[in-house]
Protein backbone atom coordinates (compact mmCIF):
# COMPACT_ATOMS: atom_id res chain seq x y z
CA UNK A 1 0.00 0.00 0.00
CA UNK A 2 2.62 2.55 1.01
CA UNK A 3 4.52 2.15 -2.26
CA UNK A 4 1.72 4.06 -3.99
CA UNK A 5 2.52 7.05 -1.80
CA UNK A 6 6.27 6.77 -1.24
CA UNK A 7 7.00 6.77 -4.97
CA UNK A 8 5.78 10.36 -5.22
CA UNK A 9 8.34 12.74 -6.61
CA UNK A 10 10.32 14.28 -3.76
CA UNK A 11 9.85 17.64 -5.45
CA UNK A 12 6.07 17.38 -4.98
CA UNK A 13 6.35 17.45 -1.18
CA UNK A 14 9.22 19.89 -0.92
CA UNK A 15 7.94 23.02 0.85
CA UNK A 16 8.25 26.25 -1.06
CA UNK A 17 7.68 29.75 0.27
CA UNK A 18 6.30 32.50 -1.90
CA UNK A 19 6.23 36.14 -1.03
CA UNK A 20 3.15 38.02 -2.13
CA UNK A 21 1.03 41.03 -1.35
CA UNK A 22 -2.53 40.75 -0.08
CA UNK A 23 -4.11 44.16 -0.54
CA UNK A 24 -0.71 45.81 -0.43
CA UNK A 25 0.47 43.97 2.69
CA UNK A 26 3.58 41.86 2.16
CA UNK A 27 3.25 38.30 3.41
CA UNK A 28 4.72 34.88 2.78
CA UNK A 29 3.02 31.52 2.34
CA UNK A 30 4.74 28.15 2.67
CA UNK A 31 3.14 25.20 0.88
CA UNK A 32 4.38 21.98 -0.62
CA UNK A 33 5.08 22.25 -4.37
CA UNK A 34 2.17 19.97 -5.23
CA UNK A 35 -0.26 22.48 -3.68
CA UNK A 36 1.34 25.36 -5.58
CA UNK A 37 0.86 23.34 -8.78
CA UNK A 38 -2.84 22.81 -8.06
CA UNK A 39 -3.31 26.50 -7.21
CA UNK A 40 -1.64 27.37 -10.54
CA UNK A 41 -4.10 25.11 -12.35
CA UNK A 42 -7.14 26.58 -10.57
CA UNK A 43 -5.95 30.14 -11.21
CA UNK A 44 -5.18 29.53 -14.87
CA UNK A 45 -8.69 28.16 -15.49
CA UNK A 46 -10.04 31.63 -14.71
CA UNK A 47 -7.23 33.61 -16.33
CA UNK A 48 -5.70 34.66 -13.01
CA UNK A 49 -2.27 34.60 -11.47
CA UNK A 50 -1.91 32.54 -8.28
CA UNK A 51 -1.57 35.74 -6.26
CA UNK A 52 -4.91 36.96 -7.61
CA UNK A 53 -6.56 33.63 -6.79
CA UNK A 54 -5.14 33.64 -3.26
CA UNK A 55 -6.30 37.22 -2.69
CA UNK A 56 -9.79 36.34 -3.94
CA UNK A 57 -9.97 33.23 -1.74
CA UNK A 58 -8.79 35.29 1.23
CA UNK A 59 -11.41 37.99 0.61
CA UNK A 60 -14.24 35.50 0.17
CA UNK A 61 -13.18 33.56 3.26
CA UNK A 62 -13.17 36.77 5.32
CA UNK A 63 -16.59 37.72 3.95
CA UNK A 64 -18.00 34.26 4.73
CA UNK A 65 -16.30 33.41 8.04
CA UNK A 66 -15.18 36.80 9.33
CA UNK A 67 -11.57 35.62 9.67
CA UNK A 68 -8.89 33.67 7.83
CA UNK A 69 -7.54 31.45 10.60
CA UNK A 70 -5.09 28.78 9.38
CA UNK A 71 -5.07 30.26 5.90
CA UNK A 72 -2.36 27.95 4.52
CA UNK A 73 -4.34 24.95 5.76
CA UNK A 74 -7.40 26.43 4.08
CA UNK A 75 -5.44 26.63 0.80
CA UNK A 76 -4.41 22.98 1.11
CA UNK A 77 -8.04 22.01 1.67
CA UNK A 78 -9.06 24.08 -1.37
CA UNK A 79 -6.61 22.11 -3.50
CA UNK A 80 -7.80 18.74 -2.20
CA UNK A 81 -11.45 19.76 -2.52
CA UNK A 82 -10.85 20.86 -6.13
CA UNK A 83 -9.34 17.49 -6.97
CA UNK A 84 -12.05 15.53 -5.12
CA UNK A 85 -14.80 17.47 -6.89
CA UNK A 86 -13.09 16.75 -10.21
CA UNK A 87 -12.82 13.03 -9.35
CA UNK A 88 -16.55 12.98 -8.55
CA UNK A 89 -17.33 14.69 -11.86
CA UNK A 90 -18.73 17.79 -10.17
CA UNK A 91 -16.02 20.03 -11.65
CA UNK A 92 -15.14 19.37 -15.30
CA UNK A 93 -11.61 18.12 -15.92
CA UNK A 94 -11.50 20.31 -19.03
CA UNK A 95 -9.21 23.15 -17.96
CA UNK A 96 -10.80 25.41 -20.56
CA UNK A 97 -13.93 25.57 -18.38
CA UNK A 98 -13.46 28.42 -15.88
CA UNK A 99 -14.30 27.63 -12.26
CA UNK A 100 -16.07 30.99 -12.09
CA UNK A 101 -18.51 29.86 -14.78
CA UNK A 102 -19.76 26.95 -12.67
CA UNK A 103 -22.93 27.11 -10.59
CA UNK A 104 -21.61 26.55 -7.06
CA UNK A 105 -24.97 25.29 -5.80
CA UNK A 106 -25.12 22.68 -8.56
CA UNK A 107 -21.51 21.62 -7.90
CA UNK A 108 -22.17 21.26 -4.17
CA UNK A 109 -25.68 19.80 -4.40
CA UNK A 110 -26.07 16.87 -2.04
CA UNK A 111 -22.64 17.35 -0.44
CA UNK A 112 -22.08 17.92 3.24
CA UNK A 113 -20.33 21.26 2.74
Amino acid sequence: MCEIFIRASEQSYTPASRSLRLHGVATSLRLEQLFWDVLEEIASRDGMRVTQLIERLYDELIAYRGEAANFTSFLRVCCLRYQLLQAEGRIPRDRAVPIGSLDARAVLEGLAV
